[in-house]
């Protein structure tokens, strides 16, 4: 069995069971954990998480953080001067990037239709790398899960620490975890 059947059995099984209403937003995250190299494989199959996501009665919900940095460069007023200088991109300039991501998920999360039955999946978490801390943007998004926030991740999740693309230091989240490992 492929690493994305087994993940997408994993997922099955963990969005079938009944959910816990009293928990912390970081405690209603679901990563879904798999190798980098499996990004697009992954990426082909999404529709099937979402089939059965539906299938065991929950909504579902779809933000696609991929091209996210260039939206939001697009809009940005300085847009000019850091495609001449990109130096000039300085931390707090980015730090208004993590906000603008966060602030992306948050409306998807505050969608009319999502509610604490829903599953809001989150894919193109790699495309940040590199610009921003995944776990910047995730700290700001986590008090507004009402159902379930879904994930997808490549990387790697050793000893309760996640691992952006195998490379960064990683972080210690409360989120759930779903390998392909039974």
């Amino acid at each position: 069995m492929s690493e994305i059947e087994l993940l997408l059995q994993q997922y099955e099984r963990l969005v079938g069971m009944p959910w816990t209403e009293r928990l912390s937003g970081a405690e209603k995250v679901w990563f879904v954990v798999y190798e980098p190299a499996q990004e697009r494989r992954l990426r082909l199959r999404l529709q099937e998480f979402q089939i059965v996501t539906e299938k065991a009665g929950h909504g579902w919900k779809f933000v696609d953080l991929t091209d996210a940095f260039a939206r939001w460069m697009t809009g940005h007023r300085y847009r000019e001067s850091y495609f001449k200088r990109p130096e000039l991109l300085s931390e707090s300039a980015l730090s208004g990037f993590a906000a603008a991501v966060a602030d992306e998920i948050k409306a998807a999360l505050a969608t009319s239709g999502v509610d604490e039955r829903t599953v809001v999946a989150v894919g193109g978490l790699g495309s940040l790398f590199g610009i921003v801390r995944a776990s910047d943007v995730l700290g700001q998004v986590t008090q507004a899960v009402v159902g379930r926030l879904l994930i997808f991740f490549p990387g790697r999740y050793e000893n309760k620490v996640y691992r952006l693309l195998d490379a960064r230091d990683g972080w210690n989240y409360l989120a759930v975890p779903i390998t392909a490992e039974t």
